[in-house]
Parts: C-alpha cells; structure tokens; sequence
C-alpha cells in the first residue's frame, strides 16, 4: 500500500524569528499556529494543517509589518523631538 503524505510547510522558523525580532505578541500567536500544523498532519487532517500553516504566515507577515511601522513612527517622534529641541535654541545643558 502506497501511500504518500502531504508535505505542508509549518512555517516554525519564520514565526520564531518574527516573535525575536518583530512584534512579540503576534509572533507568538504565529508559534501557536505553527505548532498545530505537524499535529494536524499526523491526524490526517491535511486541510487544518494548510489552514494553520497560512495563519501562521499570515501573523508572521503581520509582526514584520508591525515592527516595520513601531520603528518609523519612532523615527519620526524622535526627529520631531530634536527638531523641537533645535527650534527652542537649546544647547543641550539644563
């Protein structure tokens, strides 16, 4: 008897990397996915474990744009600040 199993990519590395160095929360939410796809896998349900693997992608793309964005809207508050600081005629001692 052949039978062949579907291979469905767990995506466990992007999720780890996306929870380290992006955004925690949705990250980890990403790890939970993941996680759930080689269990789904080994039940035989190979449509959950597509479904978990894309909501696993999904949050991990979701926390690399979340980081993306906390990091310029730092950027920017941060040269607003020294902008505000150069306009005042501050020298930098208090």
């Amino acid at each position: 008897m052949n039978t062949t199993t579907a291979q469905v990519p767990n995506n466990l590395v992007w999720a780890i990397l996306s929870t380290l160095f992006c955004c925690l929360p949705a990250g980890i939410v990403s790890i939970v996915y993941a996680a759930q796809v080689n269990g789904k896998l080994a039940a035989g349900d190979v449509a959950g474990a597509r479904d978990s693997a894309d909501k696993a992608k999904k949050w991990a793309i979701w926390s690399a744009i979340a980081a993306v964005v906390v990091g310029v809207l730092y950027f920017i508050i941060i040269m607003a600040v020294g902008g505000l600081g150069a306009l005042s005629g501050g020298n930098g001692s208090y």
